[in-house]
């Protein structure tokens, strides 16, 4: 099971692992409510390297990128589901806009993305290049998503 850890106690984790040398992988999202599709972009993304770290979108930034109504799961539900997963190693909530800083702080030696990007099109890029660091595109193809997750489930409801 992965640890949930604050910002600063994942720094150390980090040292830790790079002392050890160990590579890290990073993955990010909402992962409001956790389908198949999370757990085949996590899983992947552990195959890139030997620890897994995944960012958690906070309640405040889900609710600015996704409206009002979501989060659906509390952050730290949402953080313990995918801290129970096989592939992940390290769970951090975040309240910035993007990864950005994360990446910058942590320095991961690949950041994955899922199918709906591609290595050109990957919103933090220019960050991860710029500490000499790889991307990943890695999951199965985009053909799950928790808004049409929840708009199913609503329908069958009416």
């Amino acid at each position: 099971m992965g640890q949930i850890l604050n910002e600063d106690e994942l720094v150390e984790a980090v040292r830790a692992e790079r002392a050890a040398g160990r590579t890290l992988a990073f993955a990010n999202g909402c992962f409001d409510v956790l389908h198949v599709g999370h757990v085949r972009y996590l899983a992947d993304a552990k195959a890139q390297g030997d620890r897994l770290i995944v960012a958690i979108n906070d309640d405040g930034s889900v609710r600015n990128l996704k409206g009002e109504g979501r989060p659906i799961l509390i952050e730290t539900d949402r953080a313990e589901l995918v801290g129970a997963l096989e592939s992940v190693d390290y769970v951090v909530l975040f309240s910035d806009p993007d990864v950005n800083r994360l990446l910058r702080l942590l320095k991961p030696d690949v950041h994955c993305k899922g199918t709906d990007y591609t290595l050109e099109t990957v919103p933090e890029r220019e960050t991860v290049l710029a500490y000499g660091g790889k991307i990943a595109i890695v999951g199965d193809p985009k053909k799950h998503s928790t808004r049409d997750f929840v708009s199913r489930v609503k329908s069958e409801i009416r």
